[in-house]
């Protein structure tokens, strides 16, 4: 087998205890049948098309598998080839930067063989955490095999799914209490709530298909997977769905506020409205009867100098103090 030129990892499981870690990739099919119990976990980072077609050939992986594990941003996904099963997954992980909130997302990219789980990793993750959930229940590698291995990266994956969503759970309370107060909240409070409903829906298109790619994963090869490895899966998918109906109650939560936000504010200009035509109306009769009659009376020091100044100066005071009023307002 050659040897992929990208960073790897791997381990070599053997009735539930690692019999070898951190060798060569190229001595993975060397591994494999000196140990006809064994299966193996082989990482690629961040491989290119030279590197996939080193390890396709022993392992027998399709070439439209291969094209898709190279091809970044692909959906998640399950399918079935001869010989193995490729799926593609997304871990999550809502950061915060004071009130911001950023969405990272790490592709990953896994074939199933009968012996191997191999994972592309199609950006910098961390893989601690899969080795720490196999590390956890190792001796189910010998009931379970590959399976197992598979279930500890899908499990970690729908744990970091699933607390990306109860993150943006806790951020929403926070803009839901200032969308919600008496009076239309500030432009800066509702852009918060545009750009969490914007990440809201970024989070959902990875989470969605998940409860069904974990349901068609415990059939791997086709058969059912050891029944003491089942119920894990059964674990996970049930996270999942969990995930799904969080994600889905945040996106129509953060949408009834802002609804409710733009009712209010139009129940604030609906009042900021009426006010302005009463006091239109108050200006609008005596300025009326004036015009009718047509009184333009001799203003104090009308025809004298210091008249036009003093007329000037309280027509600009007026419109400046007018003009301050609906600044501090917030109607201009």
């Amino acid at each position: 087998m050659n040897a992929p030129s990208c960073p790897t990892q791997t381990r070599l499981y053997e009735n539930g205890t690692v019999v070898a870690e951190g060798f060569p990739a190229g001595e993975a099919a060397e591994k494999l049948a000196a140990h006809p119990d064994a299966v193996l976990w082989l990482d690629l980072d961040d491989p290119d098309m030279a590197d996939l077609e080193a390890v396709a050939e022993p392992f027998r992986l399709h070439p439209l598998a291969i094209e898709d594990a190279v091809q970044d941003h692909e959906a998640p996904k399950l399918q079935r080839y001869p010989g193995h099963v490729f799926l593609n997954v997304y871990a999550l992980e809502i950061t915060a930067t004071g009130d911001r909130l950023r969405l990272d997302k790490q592709e990953i990219s896994a074939f199933v063989t009968e012996r191997a789980l191999i994972t592309v990793r199609k950006s910098p993750s961390d893989t601690k955490p899969f080795v720490q959930r196999w590390d956890a229940d190792a001796e189910l590698t010998g009931a379970g095999g590959v399976s197992f291995l598979l279930y500890g990266l899908l499990s970690v994956v729908v744990d970091g799914q699933f607390a990306a969503a109860q993150r943006l759970d806790s951020a929403m309370d926070a803009i839901e209490d200032a969308l919600i107060e008496e009076g239309a909240a500030p432009r800066p409070v509702r852009m918060r709530g545009v750009a969490l409903r914007k990440l809201v829906a970024t989070v959902r298109r990875p989470v969605a298909p998940m409860p069904d790619l974990v349901s068609q994963a415990m059939r791997t090869d086709g058969r059912r997977i050891d029944e003491r490895v089942a119920p894990y899966y059964r674990d996970v998918e049930d996270h999942a769905r969990h995930t799904v109906d969080e994600v889905e109650h945040l996106r129509d939560r953060i949408e009834g506020v802002l609804q409710a936000d733009l009712a209010e504010q139009g129940n604030v200009l609906n009042d900021t409205t009426r006010k302005l035509a009463a006091w239109a109306a108050v200006i609008a009769v005596p300025t009326a009867l004036t015009g009718y009659f047509g009184q333009n009376l001799p203003y104090p020091g009308y025809g004298q100098t210091w008249g036009f100044v003093l007329s000037t100066a309280i027509i600009a005071a007026s419109a400046l103090g007018l003009y301050l009023y609906l600044r501090r307002r917030g109607w201009l």
